[in-house]
């Protein structure tokens, strides 16, 4: 009993409550900055040109004459991110069960309570043990190249560094983990409490609120992906090359003039290859002009001796026909000779 009263009259720690405080101030930052982020990152889903927008915002490029921004922002961002992500870890850890024995115990309790914020703190744990190691993954990747938010490069790397499945795991992770903490941040330090005494309305509409913020996360998430790997499939003949926003305007009015000048250009039938005339059939050809004039000259030459024929006697011009009947050209020169 004498023992009992020394160790109550000891001043109590309030190391605990600073710790909470601080895990509750990191993962408030980090909540909202992964919300942050993933309406950011959503921005390929209107287009390659609007992520590179966004990723040039990022680097401060309205700041740089040239236009190419200062990657070295990005790596303070990262950093501090990084640092953050850390330490909330840390903290986190401290209340995860160190040993088999423990998590049964929890698991137990679990099941015998059956209560749904008990099972969400459950899914919080299991999700942030995920997050520390593929978490630090990607923050390390952007860490040590800060300039390679590009909207190929980024491609490149989900598909071609075949890192989709490991964006996969921590996108589900990461909205999990945020939504549930976000809320329990709420419950936990009275925000957002309703009239009511016990809470409970309060609670369900902040839970409503927490499953409708992870279908629309999840779902800007999952789509923004497949918008990546849809270009990175596209991009696997040319990995490494950044993407230039003059460079896609040339080639998409490229794409959209050869279309317009394909129904401008009349349509143009082929010629036809000119038939092989052989050269027994060309001569024929050369001799048909000759054979057409020196027959108009022999009509011609006739045609005094056929007024002469007029006054000839009767037996001559009966001999004539006949001459004339035979078709051969001797004969009738012979027929004139008769007259």
């Amino acid at each position: 009993m004498e023992s009992y009263t020394i160790e109550s009259n000891k001043k109590k720690s309030r190391l605990p409550a600073r710790l909470d405080a601080a895990q509750s101030g990191t993962g408030l930052i980090l909540g909202l900055f992964m919300w942050v982020h993933m309406l950011l990152v959503g921005s390929i889903i209107l287009g390659k040109g609007a992520f590179n927008w966004v990723a040039k915002t990022m680097e401060l490029a309205f700041l740089s004459d040239s236009g190419h921004g200062y990657p070295i922002a990005v790596f303070f961002a990262v950093s501090g991110v990084f640092t953050l992500f850390i330490i909330h870890a840390l903290l986190g850890i401290r209340k995860f069960p160190i040993n088999w024995k423990q998590h049964r115990i929890m698991r137990d309790q679990m099941v015998l309570m059956k209560h749904q914020d008990t099972n969400l703190w459950y899914i919080q744990a299991l999700t942030g043990f995920i997050m520390f190691f593929a978490g630090s993954v990607h923050l390390y990747i952007m860490l040590t190249n800060p300039g390679s938010i590009d909207p190929y490069l980024s491609a490149d790397r989900i598909v071609s560094g075949n890192m989709w499945f490991v964006y996969l795991i921590l996108l589900i992770c990461v909205e999990l983990h945020g939504t549930i903490g976000l809320y329990r941040l709420c419950m936990k330090w009275g925000w957002f409490q309703g009239k009511d005494n016990n809470g409970r309305e309060s609670r369900a509409k902040l839970k409503q609120l927490k499953n409708r913020l992870t279908i629309f996360f999840l779902s800007i998430g999952i789509l923004a992906l497949l918008v990546f790997v849809v270009i990175g499939i596209g991009h696997r003949d040319k990995v490494g090359e950044r993407y230039s926003s003059g460079h896609a305007a040339v080639v998409e009015e490229a794409d959209q003039a050869e279309p317009a000048a394909e129904e401008a250009l009349p349509a143009v039938e082929a010629p036809e290859p000119a038939e092989e005339t052989p050269a027994g059939a060309a001569d024929a050809e050369h001799a048909a002009p000759a054979a057409d004039h020196a027959a108009e000259g022999t009509h011609a030459d006739a045609a005094p001796d056929a007024e002469a024929d007029d006054h000839a006697p009767a037996d001559a011009a009966h001999e004539e026909p006949a001459a004339h009947g035979t078709g051969e050209p001797g004969d009738t020169h012979s027929a004139e000779e008769t007259h």
